[in-house]
């Protein structure tokens, strides 16, 4: 009896802080992040949409937790349950600067979702030219094409942005 009880505390407690490092993540909270860290919360941890502390940091633009979550070995390539990685979203987001601190951490730039989408689709389809820019530099696979058969050319195409056009011709 007594063991369950402790297990039950232990496991509340894991659950708890695995569910406040999202905040200190959204939140930029780079004390209460390296509190997590110290203390072996797993930074690669997910919540109920399967996104990582990471994921929510980049998405948020909240660069001094991104660098501390890289810092303890999180998984740039890690996906939440649409496929979609911290790339993906700074992508969808049009950070640049996260964009650029993901790359040079090796991040896979020509993982797909699970729709078949790449960050290079993302950034074409959203209309970020810079990110394309970089992501071109870095080595995006131009060709990948999602479930549906485009690529980020003919996504590019379907939202008229010619600069994105003219970059991936």
């Amino acid at each position: 009896m007594i063991f369950r009880i402790t297990a039950l505390i232990l496991l509340a407690t894991v659950s708890a802080a695995s569910q406040d490092i999202f905040s200190a993540a959204r939140n930029n909270d780079v004390q209460m992040l390296q509190r997590y860290i110290e203390q072996h919360t797993p930074v690669d941890t997910t919540d109920r949409r399967g996104s990582t502390p990471l994921i929510i940091a980049v998405y948020n633009h909240q660069a001094e937790a991104v660098k501390i979550l890289l810092d303890a070995n999180a998984d740039p390539n890690r996906q939440d349950l649409m496929g979609n990685t911290a790339l993906m979203g700074v992508c969808f987001r049009g950070y640049t600067d996260m964009a650029e601190v993901l790359i040079a951490h090796r991040t896979n730039i020509n993982q797909v979702n699970y729709n078949g989408a790449s960050a290079l689709i993302f950034a074409a389809t959203f209309g970020h030219a810079d990110i394309v820019k970089l992501l071109l530099n870095a080595g995006a696979n131009k060709a990948l094409a999602d479930n549906t058969g485009k690529n980020a050319l003919q996504h590019a195409q379907l939202q008229q942005n010619e600069a994105i056009i003219a970059l991936l011709q």
